[in-house]
C-alpha cells in the first residue's frame, strides 16, 4: 500500500498525476525546479490550461494531500515525469531524467518504487537505475523497484483519460512491474498491461510513430493535391467512405512533445532499419516550410502585406506551444518577411510567446481585428473559436487554410 508518493516534474503530465493520486487520499509531494509554478500550485492554481485540473488541485491542496516544493522528499514511491527532448543529432537527451534521479537518490532507504513516466528510448529505465546505484551503491541489494509507465493522454482530456485509458506498465523485474501496477490501480479504471521496461518504453514510441506515419501520408497528400489542383479535404472525405480507409486530416506540420519527438528515438536507436519512420518525420518536419512558401506566394506584389496568423498552439483548444509548427511558422515568417505586418491570434494565451515577443513586425491581435486588417489569412490551428467565424469575413482576402476550416 502506498501512503506517500513523490512526483518529480509538475508539468502537463506530472501535475495531473499528482492531483489524481491525491484525490485517492494518498499524500503527494510534487517537485519542480520552477519556483513560480511551485508557488502557484501551493495556492491551488494551475500554471497551464487543462480542463478540470484546477478543481482537483484546489481540493488536494485544501485537504493538505498535495504539497509542491523544489526538492524531493522521502516517499514510498517516486514518479519521474520530466521532459525528454532530443539533441541536435535527434538522439534522446536524458539529462532531465538524470538530474531528477540524482535528486531522488539521497532520499532512498530501500524498498521504494521508482517509476519513469517520461517518454523515453529503450533502456532509459535501466539508465535511471544505474544512476541511482552510482549515487547509492549500498542500495543495490535494498529491493528498489524500477518501472516504466508511459503516459498516453490527450491534452484537453487529461483528467478523464488518466482514469479511463488502459496503461502499460513495464518493470526491470516482474516484481517491479506488479508494484507499479498496484500504484496505478489506485486511480486507473482501464486495463493495466504488464510487460518488461524496454517493451513498455518502445510501446509509447511505436504508438506515436504510428500516428506520425499516418499524418505524414495526409500531409504529403495535401502537397500532391495542391500541385494537381485537387481539393484535398474533399478527396479525403470521399476516400474515407471506403470501409477500410481512414485517412487523417493534414495540417501545417506536427507538434507537441510526443509525436514530433518520439519517432526520432526509434530512428536514433536503429537508424538503418527505421526507414519509414524516418521518412514520415522528414515529411512532417518539412510541412511548415511548404506553408511558409504558400504565404510568400500569396504576398507576392504586396509591399507591406498584413498577414493574420490564426493560432499558435500545437493543437486545437489548448495553450500548449511545445514543438508547435504554427509557432515555428510565425517566427520564421517574422524573419523572412520583415516588411510584412504579422497579426498573431491565439485565444488561449494572454501574451506573445518568447519566440515572437519583441519583434517589431509582430502584433498580438484579437481574431476579428486581425481578419479585418489582413490581406492574407493563414489558418494554422482549428480552434473551436475559429470554426464559428463567418466565411464572409474572408471575402477579398487571400487564404492559406492549412486545417480545412473553409473548404469551399
Amino acid at each position: 500500500m502506498f501512503s506517500h508518493v513523490c512526483v518529480v516534474g509538475l508539468g502537463y503530465i506530472g501535475l495531473p498525476t499528482a492531483a489524481i493520486l491525491a484525490a485517492q487520499g494518498i499524500r503527494v509531494t510534487g517537485v519542480d525546479v520552477n519556483e513560480r509554478s511551485v508557488a502557484e500550485i501551493n495556492q491551488g492554481h494551475v500554471p497551464f490550461v487543462e480542463p478540470d485540473l484546477e478543481a482537483f488541485v484546489v481540493s488536494a491542496v485544501n485537504r493538505e494531500l498535495l504539497t509542491a516544493q523544489t526538492e524531493p522528499a522521502p516517499a514510498d514511491a517516486f514518479i519521474v515525469a520530466v521532459p525528454t527532448p532530443f539533441h541536435a543529432d535527434k538522439s534522446a537527451d536524458l539529462s532531465y531524467i538524470e538530474a531528477a534521479t540524482r535528486a531522488i537518490a539521497p532520499h532512498l532507504t530501500g524498498n521504494e518504487l521508482l517509476v519513469l513516466e517520461s517518454t523515453s528510448p529503450p533502456g532509459a529505465t535501466e539508465f535511471m537505475a544505474d544512476v541511482v546505484f552510482q549515487e547509492r551503491p549500498e542500495l543495490k541489494d535494498a529491493d528498489l523497484k524500477f518501472a516504466h509507465c508511459p503516459e498516453r493522454v490527450l491534452p484537453g482530456r487529461v483528467m478523464t483519460e488518466l482514469v479511463e485509458n488502459d496503461r502499460i506498465v513495464g518493470g526491470l523485474t516482474p516484481e517491479a512491474a506488479e508494484a507499479a501496477a498496484e500504484l496505478y490501480r489506485t486511480f486507473c479504471k482501464g486495463e493495466i498491461l504488464l510487460t518488461d521496461a524496454k517493451t513498455a518504453e518502445m510501446a509509447k514510441l511505436v504508438e506515436n510513430s504510428f500516428r506520425d506515419v499516418n499524418i505524414a501520408f495526409a500531409n504529403e497528400l495535401s502537397i500532391i493535391c495542391d500541385k494537381l489542383g485537387i481539393n484535398v479535404w474533399e478527396l479525403i472525405e470521399l476516400a474515407n467512405h471506403h470501409p477500410r480507409v481512414n485517412i487523417l486530416q493534414p495540417g501545417p506540420g506536427v507538434g507537441g512533445h510526443c509525436i514530433a519527438v518520439d519517432p526520432w528515438f526509434i530512428v536514433s536507436a536503429v537508424p538503418d532499419e527505421a526507414r519509414l519512420i524516418r521518412s514520415a518525420r522528414t515529411i512532417n518536419d518539412a510541412k511548415p516550410q511548404w506553408v511558409i512558401d504558400q504565404v510568400k506566394a500569396a504576398a507576392y506584389g504586396l509591399d507591406q502585406p498584413a498577414v493574420a496568423l490564426m493560432g499558435l498552439a500545437f493543437k486545437p483548444n489548448i495553450d500548449d506551444l511545445r514543438e508547435s509548427p504554427a509557432l515555428s511558422i510565425a517566427a520564421q515568417l517574422a524573419d523572412e518577411m520583415p516588411t510584412a505586418r504579422l497579426l498573431a491570434v491565439e485565444p488561449h494565451i494572454e501574451e506573445l510567446p518568447k519566440a515572437l515577443a519583441g519583434r517589431s513586425n509582430v502584433a498580438f491581435t484579437q481574431t476579428e481585428d486581425a481578419i479585418a486588417t489582413a490581406d492574407i489569412v493563414v489558418v494554422l490551428v482549428d480552434h473551436d473559436a475559429f470554426k464559428q467565424l463567418d466565411p464572409e469575413l474572408l471575402e477579398g482576402k487571400a487564404l492559406v487554410d492549412t486545417r480545412g476550416l473553409f473548404r469551399a
